[in-house]
């Protein structure tokens, strides 16, 4: 049997009695997720989105939870209880991973890839995957099955929120040299594409639209496909009047993103100095 078809096999059973078929075949699984080998979603230009949800190792992670026990993960005096089948992540020394001292935690079952910086304190939850040269900032988040591109910067309190159910939903995904600026929080499978730029503060949620200045259009996330930044967007807060009732009476606004511009030289140019911390 394939690796896919033992998880699908496995997660499928209706049991909670777990023999060692269950364990050897999770420890497999679970390798490959560090790995890089398989992924939660991956890109896909057949898609409509670009992206395909890979929803056996979906229930792989799942899976591992299921079957994992409650253990004292070490060392004293701090103590801390988890499934044991999710014990920190074991950084490979080869990919050049800086992992800055000071509360940081990276959980097993996730990708990291190489000349990654972690600044502390961050964290990464199972199923994430975090491609090459990027930076995760202070205090920022990486959600379980969240897909992280090439030399993003996750600057400092950063959500990247993570969507492990339903199995078939996409994740938040954040495509290449995105700069995400401080507080911002990305969520409910959004997709940020390619080299944008999401100012301070920024929040995008697949209840929100997101208002295009530039282009003069509107984003939603649609029944089909999810919210969807186009590539090289600037990203800003902002806020829309309330029109009727009571609202406009008292003169109230609703938050909005809004695209003021696409990025240009000096865009660049500011997000290259982003290099000097890495």
């Amino acid at each position: 049997m394939t690796l896919q078809s033992q998880i699908e096999e496995l997660f499928s059973r209706q049991t909670d009695q777990y023999g060692d078929e269950y364990f050897e075949a999770f420890d497999k699984f679970k390798a490959a997720l560090n790995a890089g080998e398989v992924r939660a979603a991956e890109p896909d230009p057949g898609s409509p989105t670009g992206w395909k949800v890979n929803t056996w190792v979906k229930k792989g992670i799942l899976l591992g939870f299921r079957v994992g026990r409650i253990v004292e993960m070490p060392p004293p005096p701090l103590q801390f209880r988890d499934k044991h089948t999710y014990p920190l992540n074991q950084i490979p020394s080869d990919r050049n991973i800086r992992v800055v001292p000071g509360g940081s935690s990276i959980r097993d079952g996730c990708y990291i890839g190489r000349n990654v910086t972690c600044m502390p304190p961050m964290y990464v939850n199972a199923g994430a995957y975090v491609d090459d040269g990027t930076l995760v900032d202070s205090h920022a988040l990486v959600g379980s099955c969240a897909q992280i591109g090439k030399r993003c910067h996750l600057s400092a309190a950063a959500q990247i929120g993570g969507v492990l159910e339903p199995v078939g939903a996409l994740p938040v995904i954040i495509e290449d040299d995105v700069l995400v600026g401080g507080n911002c929080g990305v969520y409910e499978g959004t997709i940020v594409g390619k080299a944008a730029v999401l100012a301070a503060g920024t929040i995008l949620t697949g209840s929100t639209p997101v208002y295009d200045l530039v282009r003069d259009t509107v984003y939603r996330r649609e029944e089909d496909r999810p919210l969807m930044i186009p590539p090289g967007a600037v990203v800003v807060p902002g806020a829309r009047a309330v029109t009727r009732g009571r609202g406009k009476e008292w003169g109230l606004s609703l938050y909005t993103p809004v695209i003021i511009k696409y990025r240009d030289e000096k865009t660049d140019q500011a997000v290259q100095l982003e290099e000097l911390l890495r």
